[in-house]
């Protein structure tokens, strides 16, 4: 049995849809954390890439000592087309987690982006060969490679509890875990909610949109403070 703070454990049997990845790609992570009662997703992490980054994979997810990436060359390794690496370094920025050898790699094995709450370096090359990674910062200093670790348990990126083998979202605006459990259900909601912005967004170039809840809410204040 393995001691907590070195374990490396396997994913849940149940891997999410291409299919439903796919659909998921054509939506705002916005759109989707409105329907998840705009309590969830990352804070104070940032996209390398530049606009129209869209990414959708399955979390692959490494807890690490700040500054040291052995079990992030471990995950690596494990990884399957279409996972996105997450990994918890615990926020700090003096040493780089990841960098432009460590993606080609990923990019080799199918892996679709980072999420790293640390820093990364060679950013330009992240940009350049399109390969999502959001990061807390950006340090040319590199990492050390002792351990520990862990793979493949819950951890905290930028506030963000992301469980192995979530679907992970990313775009420009940052990024999202949702249960595996409820991918299907919560995308159907994000689709509703991305076709109601379209239609509000026709109703503007019209002129005819309206917004009911901002009298309400108005009127309710008023009454609230006479």
């Amino acid at each position: 049995m393995q001691k907590i703070g070195f374990r490396i454990a396997q994913r849940p049997d149940h891997r999410t849809s291409s299919e439903v990845l796919e659909a998921y790609r054509k939506l705002g992570v916005a759109q989707v954390t409105d329907c998840m009662g705009r309590l969830y997703g990352s804070v104070g992490l940032t996209p390398l890439n530049g606009p129209g980054l869209r990414v959708a994979g399955i979390a692959l997810t490494v807890k690490t000592r700040p500054g040291d990436n052995l079990l992030i060359h471990q995950a690596i390794d494990m990884a399957q087309p279409g996972d996105i690496i997450v990994v918890d370094g615990g926020g700090c920025v003096a040493n780089a987690l990841v960098g432009e050898l460590m993606m080609m790699q990923s990019m080799k094995r199918g892996v679709t982006g980072f999420v790293i709450d640390g820093a990364v370096r060679d950013a330009e090359a992240f940009d350049a060969a399109g390969f999502a990674c959001f990061a807390r910062g950006v340090s040319h200093r590199g990492p050390f490679k002792d351990g520990p670790g862990e793979i493949n348990v819950p951890v905290s990126v930028g506030g963000l509890v992301v469980q192995p083998g979530d679907v992970v979202l990313g775009d420009c605006d940052g990024v999202v875990a949702i249960p595996a459990s409820h991918a299907e259900d919560l995308l159907q909601l994000a689709q509703a909610k991305a076709q109601a912005e379209a239609r509000g967004m026709e109703r503007i170039k019209a002129g005819t949109y309206e917004k009911p809840w901002q009298a309400a809410a108005l009127a309710r204040l008023e009454k609230d403070y006479k």
